[in-house]
């Protein structure tokens, strides 16, 4: 189970370092920007997590994941007014997130928590929360490569999978967390 717990957590930083890397390659109007009126911005999307994340993990094994004084639906309103005010609320959501979840212990995983009055183990809630952020942070990055100028792959770019898997196979057999490599300093 505490390989599960260490497992999760790298596997939300991943996603986390994801949403981060698109930030940086699109311009402030970008993080705006609307297909169509029903569609979100990258920065009402990041509402939507922060909120999600602060509502579910605010006392995460004592009070219910949706909270009262939530307001989801206001989520999606494209209103934050810039760069700064919408990586305050990015930060402000996984650092909620992340310290609950780097909280809990082998022995909490089988707990029964409530979001809406709807029990779930831990375990379920985690996985219910690997399913809806990395979904959202997949969004993110899909607005983020058709708003960039010059989009910078986030994992193998295109026609270098052939070297990629070289370099992988010429290495001996490992155990190794899959975004090891991609959460490491660069090498200089």
């Amino acid at each position: 189970m505490e390989t599960y717990l260490s497992s999760v957590i790298k596997q939300f930083e991943y996603y986390k370092m994801l949403g981060e890397k698109t930030f940086a390659q699109v311009s402030d109007e970008q993080l705006f920007w609307q297909f169509n009126e029903d569609s979100n911005s990258i920065a009402s999307i990041v509402k939507h997590l922060s909120g999600n994340m602060v509502s579910r993990w605010t006392d995460f094994l004592t009070s219910d994941g949706e909270k009262a004084d939530r307001q989801r639906d206001a989520e999606f309103d494209n209103d934050i007014a810039n760069r700064s005010e919408m990586l305050a609320l990015w930060n402000k959501g996984w650092q909620v997130f992340m310290d609950s979840l780097r909280s809990l212990t082998a022995s909490d995983l089988d707990k029964t928590i409530y979001i809406r009055n709807q029990g779930h183990s831990v375990i379920e809630a985690i996985n219910r929360q690997l399913a809806h952020y990395p979904y959202h942070v997949g969004q993110i990055v899909y607005i983020g490569k058709m708003c960039a100028a010059a989009w910078h792959s986030l994992s193998i770019p295109k026609g270098n999978s052939q070297q990629y898997n070289a370099e992988k196979f010429a290495q001996e057999k490992h155990q190794a967390h899959f975004t090891d490599e991609f959460l490491q300093p660069p090498k200089n």
